[in-house]
């Protein structure tokens, strides 16, 4: 996480010095709106899998017959369906509403994350219920249903909470990582598949979408130049820095999110 805060601070302190000062605000205005998306993504995306987890474990131990096929049912209709695919599908409805005037900026936001934490939530589920699962098969549970204990607390308390909870914050980085990754990527492709009104008036600016802006790929294009002119290497940090910044804070904080979760489940012998 250091090794992270301290890539983006050297960064804006460089792009401060050398770029351009509207390009440099358009640049915070989307790396910001992007984390905070992911964020919410995490967020929503734990709420919808404990809601989840606690309705599949009811039913599987008390209402199976009724509820817990027709419930799976259901669930793998969702893992069906590609992420990138509902997604854009979730997109598409978000831009109806915009453009009908029926959502402001904070709602959007909050609409994108949860579009996105529909397709995602249930990395964190599963989790949820194979550790309940993998409790329940242990003296620990049974003993405790003996003393009286509600099944709930057990659940909730003592399986969730005190014998999970690292598994399931190092799940919530993985999926904070997801998200970035998820939102770069269809914001790129709405970005390019469609028009630039569109694209601005409908969606906030993320790193995808600036990463699909005409500025920006031109300056990703003048990497190739170095391959043929060594020489040209020094400019890319002071001419190219829009595109070669948000391509630097994509794929660094994707990497860095993978190293943060490596070292939180070697930390904790996950």
């Amino acid at each position: 996480m250091l090794i992270w805060l301290t890539g983006l601070l050297s960064l804006w302190i460089w792009n401060s010095i050398f770029l351009f000062t509207p390009a440099l605000r358009k640049l915070e205005t989307a790396f910001i709106n992007t984390v905070l998306i992911s964020l919410l993504v995490t967020v929503f995306s734990l709420v919808l899998a404990w809601g989840l987890a606690m309705l599949s474990h009811y039913a599987k131990e008390h209402y199976r017959g009724v509820f817990y096929y027709p419930l799976n049912f259901f669930i793998n209709i969702i893992r069906s369906i590609p992420q990138i695919l509902g997604i854009l599908l979730g997109y598409i409805f978000i831009s109806y509403q915009i453009e009908n005037n029926q959502l402001s900026s904070v709602m959007t936001i909050i609409s994108i994350a949860l579009i996105i934490s529909l397709f995602v939530f249930l990395e964190i589920s599963d989790l949820m219920q194979e550790r309940i699962a993998h409790f329940q098969k242990t003296d620990f549970y049974n003993s405790g249903r003996v003393c009286g204990i509600s099944e709930f607390h057990l659940v909730n308390f003592d399986i969730l909470y005190k014998n999970s909870w690292i598994h399931i914050f190092n799940k919530m980085i993985a999926v904070f990582g997801m998200a970035i990754f998820l939102i770069c990527s269809i914001d790129f492709i709405i970005s390019v598949g469609l028009s630039t009104d569109i694209s601005a008036v409908n969606m906030p600016a993320t790193l995808g979408s600036m990463l699909a802006q005409l500025d920006s790929k031109q300056d990703i294009l003048a990497i190739g130049t170095t391959f043929l002119n060594p020489s040209y290497l020094p400019n890319l940090f002071f001419r190219h820095l829009q595109g070669i910044s948000t391509a630097f804070l994509i794929v660094f904080s994707l990497f860095s999110m993978y190293k943060i979760s490596n070292s939180f489940a070697r930390s904790y012998h996950i």
